[in-house]
């Protein structure tokens, strides 16, 4: 049952809540407009073999962590029916609050937390298509 209940919670709320906290620590608060400035600042910077260099932002860290999420997430939605089904409710829970952030509070209204908005709806929109896709012929739908 809680094993069940922990499947169902779509996994790109950690990103999401990550970027949250980072924007309300870092950028002072939710009604503060420089959270992206505070987010796109260099974490650290890496030497690349040409002699270039690549600064690597909490942003950056954010996005790429949101990626793989999004990919374990859509991995992990191809499960049982029930369970796929409240992932999805609780999916759209997720992209309803995001783009609410987004539009009423300064911090949320960034490109970073845009693209992590937009990751959360193609997760959406990819895990309905693969859950209620008709099986390939001859196998049998999960329940």
């Amino acid at each position: 049952m809680i094993r069940a209940l922990f499947a169902a919670i779509p996994l790109l709320i950690l990103p999401v809540a990550a970027y949250g906290i980072l924007a309300v620590t870092l950028g002072g608060g939710l009604m503060s407009p420089d959270a992206q400035a505070h987010l796109a600042a260099p974490l650290l910077i890496l030497p690349t073999r040409g002699g270039g260099s690549w600064p690597v932002s909490a942003a950056d860290v954010l996005l790429a962590a949101g990626l793989v999420v999004a990919f374990l997430d859509l991995v992990k939605g191809a499960g049982e029916r029930r369970v796929a089904i409240a992932n999805h409710a609780l999916s759209i829970t997720l992209f309803v609050a995001c783009l609410a952030a987004m539009l009423i509070t300064p911090a949320f209204a960034t490109s970073t937390f845009f693209l992590l908005t937009l990751m959360v709806l193609l997760d959406l929109v990819a895990g309905f298509i693969v859950a209620f896709a008709p099986p390939p012929e001859g196998r049998p739908r999960r329940r």
